[in-house]
């Protein structure tokens, strides 16, 4: 019996120290600076307020000896993923203040603390590390440059919850190496040549697809000096020559590039802090 309460006594210590942790990293740095920040970003993650009720809970009930150890799985669980919240957003005001007081007025106010909300409901909802890292970047930069609109914001933040991380490797890769076709994007990632009626053929088919449909990518073509797209003419075929095959999942003919909004999103979302700019076109810094 005395060994279950030194156990109980160890483990209560130890999540008593979790949370002194927590607090230290989100508010005693900064002191009231950023309370509105902190309580926005946990107000778009339901289960916090959950978490620490059943933590107080968890420990009146292990010194009585009587603990549902589903519960104390549950809280075990949460408490890592609100430590790993309190230094996502602990880095998240170490940058800010890095930048200097000329932000404060954006970080403060109603519009961005409600891209908070929204952007650490997609952060609790992601299934990977990339995503959540994705979020934070995202939300580091809206707070620090306005280089777009919050309606874009918005917009990247359902392209994080959408797309898979393979979709992000091709975006990537076409980030990297503007005008590569669908036979240099799939060996460059992938390597290994497979059938163009396999699984992978298809699934590629479709990662191409998801990301054309929605505006992230498109073929190359060409423009005037206005920015107007040109038609392109299509090679003429001598009659008794056509091919017999469809075309390929891995053609190498048709050159692809990231879109200005496939652009701003790899340039706000995949680098860590964009240049800084002096206004944007409403005046705003």
């Amino acid at each position: 019996m005395s060994d279950d309460l030194t156990h109980a006594d160890a483990r209560a210590l130890e999540r008593s120290e979790r949370r002194h942790s927590i607090e230290e990293r989100i508010g005693r740095r900064y002191g009231r600076k950023y309370v509105r920040f902190v309580v926005a970003a946990l107000g778009g993650i339901p289960w916090v307020g959950s978490l620490l009720s059943a933590a107080a809970s968890l420990e009146g009930e292990a010194e009585q000896g009587d603990v549902n150890e589903l519960q104390r799985l549950w809280i075990e669980e949460h408490q890592a993923k609100l430590e790993q919240l309190a230094m996502t957003l602990a880095g998240m005001m170490e940058r800010f203040e890095g930048l200097g007081s000329d932000i404060d007025s954006r970080v403060q106010s109603d519009e961005y603390l409600a891209l908070i909300r929204s952007g650490f409901r997609t952060w609790d909802q992601a299934d990977t590390d990339e995503k959540r890292e994705f979020v934070r970047k995202l939300l580091t930069n809206a707070g620090a440059y306005r280089l777009c609109s919050d309606d874009l914001v918005r917009l990247f933040l359902a392209w994080i919850d959408q797309y898979h991380e393979a979709h992000f490797a091709v975006i990537r890769e076409i980030y990297q190496r503007p005008r590569s076709s669908r036979a240099e994007i799939w060996a460059s990632i992938h390597g290994a040549h497979v059938r163009e009626d396999s699984a992978e053929a298809d699934l590629f088919k479709l990662l191409i697809r998801d990301l054309s449909m929605g505006s992230v990518l498109r073929q190359e073509r060409a423009t005037d000096a206005g920015g107007n797209f040109l038609r392109t003419q299509a090679p003429k075929t001598p009659r008794g020559h056509a091919s017999p095959y469809m075309k390929s999942a891995f053609d190498n003919t048709e050159r692809y590039v990231l879109t200005e909004l496939g652009g701003q999103f790899v340039h706000y979302v995949m680098d860590e802090l964009v240049p800084r700019v002096a206004a944007t076109p409403d005046g705003e810094g």
